[in-house]
């Protein structure tokens, strides 16, 4: 029966990872529940739902992944009407770097590619994901761009790249490789697990105290733009957001004019 969600949501445009996502979480649940999907109520995929936060093995925003698999598949490919309301998720200030510590990390990379790696997610701001597909033939190093293809929402987006980490990849690229950082295979990109231990490798040798994963970075790009005066809407569309609220979050991460606002006090 899965093959007609996957058939579903290539026709509407879902990303490959999206994809996988869905008919995990839908394989994983018909292997809990064991019994006919076109069966399965509501109160059966609630209370799974439920099951699945009292065992705490989850986050918040995993589950709202489940729920949102498993609706789609009964609602939009079985025809039925579930209606299960999504999990509150708290909303929390992402961890941004500070420009100091984005130096030292790049001063403590050791390895050349994974040097390239720090400097490339700062410079602009990509996503994990984006990362790894990252291609050869998607760069214009003379142009200091790049492209992001198909990124979330299946859209193209340019990226921007520095003059420093032109000369650097230049220097780095091969005409042999597909990819700018190729696994072993050198037809297959490097493992998403592989970029998270690199980075969390060098934060913690750059004896960095926050929880920094791959996203950082992107949240480092994103606020320091702020910080440097390039409007909002310009860090929009850098950032590949469709929705300018979802951008909007930097605004409350940069206090650089607040901390210059001074106190009536010390105008007594």
């Amino acid at each position: 029966m899965l093959h007609r969600l996957e058939s579903e949501l290539k026709i509407r445009g879902f990303s490959a990872d999206t994809i996988k996502a869905y008919l995990f979480h839908n394989r994983k649940f018909d292997e809990t529940l064991k019994k006919h999907p076109k069966e399965v109520t509501q109160r059966e995929i609630k209370e799974y739902l439920g099951t699945l936060i009292s065992q705490k093995r989850y986050s918040l925003a995993s589950i709202a992944l489940v729920r949102a698999s498993l609706i789609f598949y009964h609602n939009e490919v079985l025809g039925k009407n579930i209606k299960i309301k999504a999990p509150k998720i708290p909303k929390t200030l992402p961890v941004v770097l500070t420009k100091e510590e984005v130096t030292r990390m790049i001063l403590s990379a050791t390895d050349p590619k994974h040097k390239l790696m720090i400097k490339l997610l700062y410079s602009s701001g990509l996503r994990l994901s984006e990362l790894q597909k990252l291609k050869v033939n998607d760069l214009e190093l003379s142009q200091y761009i790049g492209w992001v293809r198909k990124g979330k929402g299946q859209k193209d987006r340019m990226i921007i790249l520095s003059e420093d980490l032109c000369r650097d990849l230049q220097n780095y690229i091969t005409n042999e490789n597909k990819y700018l950082f190729p696994g072993r295979d050198e037809d297959r990109p490097i493992s998403v697990r592989q970029i998270q231990n690199i980075v969390t490798k060098i934060a913690k040798g750059a004896q960095i105290n926050k929880n920094v994963h791959v996203h950082t970075l992107r949240h480092s790009f994103a606020t320091h733009l702020l910080e440097n005066g390039t409007d909002i809407r310009k860090i929009q569309v850098l950032l590949g957001h469709s929705n300018l609220n979802t951008t909007q979050i930097y605004t409350h991460i940069s206090n650089k004019e607040l901390k210059q606002v001074r106190s009536p006090l010390d105008e007594l």
